[in-house]
């Protein structure tokens, strides 16, 4: 894997607050051979129709990844509609891989609560894998977890399932979540990359793992394939509105 990476695209506030104190910010991160190029429209977006005019947004970019053969946050492995009948077989999950693209998150959070950004006006959230590594940097982040305002995953999975509760006691956490942070997962229904037992999957391991239901927003989005659709980016603009609203 390349070591050098392509620094974030940031797109200040369209009408930043007079105070740190009252800014908010989203990091959003792209997804599995895209770059931070791909996604920043949805900021344009959102400013020229005057939404959302107090936050900041942040567009990582993932290194290249050899293995895949393109950029990546990690290896990835196939996603099968259907549980494995015999799982030893299947590849290893990218536990290296995401623990890097991981840490290399934190330290943007990092630069955002150097600015003044509180936490808890910092939203996470990505595409496909940008939705994985969204999901597991709240659940694993020694620094993170349980701290920002929200989590939004798009069209994406919670990688090592199965283990996040050994990792969270790894990472010196509860093995269980005990916090108010409010997620919201979507995804379309002609999704044929990430097959719908993912999304199944994710919910049900995040209400295992102690996420509140009533802070858990899932929505479907009919003949939707493996993109963002209008209607997904717009009920993420009004979860926005709610969950980092301006501040007076």
């Amino acid at each position: 894997m390349s070591t050098s990476r392509t620094p974030p695209i940031t797109i200040p506030a369209s009408s930043p607050p007079p105070s740190p104190s009252q800014s908010a910010a989203f990091i959003f991160i792209h997804g599995l051979g895209d770059e931070a190029a791909g996604v920043e429209n949805i900021a344009h977006q959102f400013q020229s129709a005057h939404k959302l005019p107090h936050l900041q947004w942040i567009f990582p970019n993932a290194l290249e990844n050899r293995d895949a053969m393109t950029t990546a946050w990690y290896t990835p492995t196939r996603l099968s509609p259907y549980p494995s009948s015999r799982p030893e077989l299947d590849d290893p999950e990218d536990e290296e891989g995401m623990r890097s693209s991981m840490s290399y998150i934190e330290t943007l959070i990092d630069d955002l609560v150097s600015q003044g950004v509180p936490e808890r006006r910092i939203v996470l959230g990505g595409f496909s894998q940008g939705c994985a590594m969204t999901l597991l940097t709240s659940l694993l982040s020694p620094k993170y977890s349980g701290k920002l305002a929200g989590l939004v995953g798009l069209s994406g999975y919670l990688p090592l399932a199965d283990r996040i509760r050994a990792l969270r006691g790894e990472a010196g956490l509860a093995r269980e979540v005990e916090d108010e942070v409010e997620v919201f997962l979507g995804r379309g229904t002609r999704d044929m990359l990430v097959p719908k037992r993912c999304l199944r999957i994710a919910q049900e391991k995040l209400v295992e793992l102690g996420v509140k239901e009533e802070k858990l927003i899932v929505k479907e989005y009919e003949g939707v394939g493996h993109s963002m659709s209008g209607a997904m980016l717009r009920d993420v603009c009004a979860w926005l509105e709610r969950v980092v609203p301006e501040m007076e």
